[in-house]
């Protein structure tokens, strides 16, 4: 598949030029998991915003969005051509704004709290994310786990310090002690910081089965809630669960600096680690001070 960019953020695809509308839908789909709920969103009806997915997927030849329960998400290909759209964006945007790209949660945190700065702010999984970093594309990349940052021997920042929670399906037994996890349904969140707890399962020699795989925290949290007997490690900052593995799971929220030459990241990174602690504490994360 060929990508190229055309004015604004319109995107040629194999020859065939999509335009920002399609970008919006898919940004607002990624976001609401709901055709309905991102409709009303871009003032426009369900109608309208279905057909404009449905053309667009035949144009493509593949799939761009899912039915999951009651709403939709971005399939795999849906998240790519939405990056793609957010690359060319980003670079488009020749502004003093601080273009930051990172993982659900780090980036969920820095869209919330207040602060005196102009960013634009794109949520991925970390990897995703870092692969756009590594184009250039981006002044900042923040990460939910810092295992890419351990992997590469890069230099990294902790603004914030989270732990992982245990959700569990409604009726399940409650779990009290570590060894009652032996044997359990899991779900796995790509890229998340969920390898803290695999990691501590398998010191205590205890079995587990990953029997799903989502791409976001708030994807697993939905499939657990309407399914029996499974259950998820998921950040405590954003939901309430067994603390079981607090202590185990406990884990930098980062960021690396990618662009060296504008003045306002480092101005935005000193705030985020002296003014902006109060304003990550209330937010649910753990200070770093």
């Amino acid at each position: 598949m060929k990508f190229e960019s055309r004015g604004l953020i319109n995107l040629d695809i194999n020859g065939t030029i999509y335009d920002y509308k399609l970008y919006q839908s898919l940004e607002s789909l990624s976001r609401t998991k709901s055709q309905r709920q991102s409709a009303k969103e871009l003032n426009i009806s369900h109608t309208v915003f279905n057909r404009r997915l449905l053309n667009a997927e035949e144009k493509l030849g593949f799939k761009i969005t899912e039915k999951i329960g009651n709403g939709t998400k971005l399939t795999r290909d849906g998240l790519r051509l939405l990056e793609e759209f957010q690359k060319y964006q980003i670079k488009i945007e020749k502004t003093s704004n601080i273009n930051i790209v990172g993982g659900h949660i780090s980036s969920g945190l820095l869209e919330t709290i207040k602060h005196p700065f102009n960013t634009n702010i794109y949520s991925s999984s970390d990897r995703d994310a870092f692969e756009l970093a590594k184009r250039g594309a981006v002044d900042i990349l923040t990460l939910d786990d810092p295992l890419i940052a351990y992997e590469r021997d890069i230099d990294f920042t902790p603004i914030a310090y989270d732990y992982l929670v245990l959700i569990s399906s409604p009726g399940c037994e409650e779990i009290k002690s570590i060894n009652d996890l032996n044997g359990l349904d899991f779900v796995n969140v790509t890229g998340s910081a969920q390898r803290l707890a695999w990691n501590t399962l398998k010191h205590y020699d205890l079995n587990y089965n990953i029997t799903h795989k989502v791409n976001s925290q708030f994807d697993a949290f939905k499939l657990v809630k309407n399914s029996k007997n499974l259950h998820c490690f998921l950040n405590a900052s954003y939901f309430k669960g067994n603390e079981l593995l607090k202590f185990d799971t406990r884990h930098v929220i980062s960021l690396i600096k990618i662009n060296e030459d504008k003045s306002e990241v480092d101005e935005f990174i000193d705030y985020l680690l002296n003014e902006g602690q109060e304003e990550i504490k209330s937010q649910g994360f753990e200070p770093i001070y």
